[in-house]
C-alpha cells in the first residue's frame, strides 16, 4: 500500500517519517508540508518525494499519515478521503465536533479506513491490559493522571511552541490518551464536570454508561520532578495499575500502522476509527462547556 506523509513538524520527523520508511506493508511514496523547504529536507531523508501539488501527492497514494495540528487535520482528512486515500489520525481528530464530524462522514462515504493515533492505545504492555481489564469488568472507578511539562519553565520539550497546545491546553492533549484507555474498560461517558486547576490544568470527573465514575487530572505545566502519568482502576476484581509505558511512539505508532492495514484489507472499522476520535472530541467539547459555565453537561 502506497502512503504519503502530511506533516514535516517534530512528530512527523521523529514518529512517522522514520515508521512509514520502515514499515513493510507500506511503500513511503511522499512528503507534503505547509513549508515546501522542510517537506523537501524531509522527503530526502527517507528518499522520497516532496510534494508542492497535495493533490497530485493524494492522487498517486492509498493512504496518507497526517501529523499535523488538528486546526488543519480535519480539512486535509476530507480532502483525502475524497480522493479515496485510507486515513492514518492524529489525536485530537479535531477541536470542534462539527469538524471531526466532517472526517467521520468522509470515510464513511468514500470506503476509506480511518485509525486514530492514540500513543498508549497502541502500547506493546498497554494494549493487552486494556482488553484483559476490558473482558473482566465490573469495575467501581477509575483516576487517570497524565500530567506533562511541556510548557512548565524547565522544560526541553520539542512541542513547547505548538500554537494550538498552547491555546487549548492539557484537556485536548493529553485528554485523549486518558479517553482511549478510559473508554473501551468503563464504557462510553454520559456526563462531565469539569474544575480548572493552576495554569492549563483540568480535573474531570465522568459517569459512564455501566454506573462507574472516572476522575481526571491533566496538565501541560506540571513541574518537570512532579510530571508523569498513571491509570488506577478498582472494582470486583480488585486494584490494579496501567503498566508504565517502556517504548516509545515508534513502536506504537508501527502498530496503528499495522491497524489501518488491516481495517483497510478486511473493510471491517477499527476500534480506533475516526468515530472513535469523534466521541472523544464530543466528550472533550462537553468538557470545555462545564468548564465555561459550570456545573455537569451529559455527552
Amino acid at each position: 500500500m502506497r502512503i504519503g506523509l502530511l506533516g514535516t513538524g517534530p512528530w512527523a520527523e521523529r514518529v512517522h517519517a522514520p515508521v512509514l520508511a520502515a514499515h513493510p506493508d507500506f511503500e513511503f511514496a511522499g512528503v507534503w508540508g505547509r513549508r515546501p523547504e522542510a517537506a523537501a529536507a524531509l522527503g530526502a531523508q527517507h528518499g522520497v518525494p516532496a510534494h508542492a501539488d497535495l493533490d497530485r501527492l493524494l492522487a498517486e497514494v492509498d493512504a496518507v499519515s497526517i501529523a499535523l495540528p488538528p486546526t488543519v487535520q480535519a480539512d486535509l482528512a476530507v480532502r483525502a478521503a475524497e480522493a479515496g486515500c485510507h486515513l492514518l489520525l492524529d489525536k485530537p481528530v479535531a477541536l470542534t465536533v462539527p469538524d471531526a464530524l466532517r472526517v467521520v462522514e468522509a470515510a464513511g462515504r468514500n470506503g476509506v479506513a480511518s485509525v486514530v493515533f492514540f500513543t498508549v492505545r497502541f502500547g506493546g504492555d498497554q494494549m493487552p491490559w486494556i482488553e484483559e481489564q476490558a473482558a473482566t469488568g465490573g469495575w467501581f472507578t477509575g483516576r487517570s493522571d497524565w500530567l506533562g511539562s511541556v510548557f512548565a519553565p524547565d522544560s526541553t520539550s520539542p512541542y513547547a511552541a505548538s500554537a494550538w497546545r498552547k491555546e487549548k491546553g492539557a484537556l485536548w492533549d493529553v485528554g485523549p490518551h486518558a479517553l482511549s484507555v478510559l473508554l473501551p474498560v468503563l464504557g462510553d461517558v454520559t456526563s462531565v464536570t469539569a474544575v480548572a486547576g493552576p495554569l492549563d490544568t483540568v480535573h474531570l470527573v465522568l459517569r459512564h454508561v455501566g454506573g462507574a465514575s472516572s476522575t481526571l487530572a491533566l496538565s501541560l505545566t506540571a513541574p518537570v520532578a512532579g510530571g508523569g502519568t498513571g491509570m488506577e482502576l478498582r472494582g470486583e476484581a480488585g486494584t490494579v495499575h496501567l503498566p508504565e509505558r517502556g517504548e516509545g511512539p515508534v513502536a506504537a505508532f508501527h502498530r496503528a500502522l499495522d491497524a489501518l492495514a488491516g481495517a483497510a484489507r478486511t473493510g471491517e472499522p477499527h476500534p480506533c476509527s475516526a468515530a472513535f476520535g469523534l466521541r472523544t472530541v464530543e466528550i472533550l467539547a462537553a468538557a470545555e462547556r462545564s468548564l465555561a459555565e459550570g456545573g455537569t453537561v451529559r455527552v
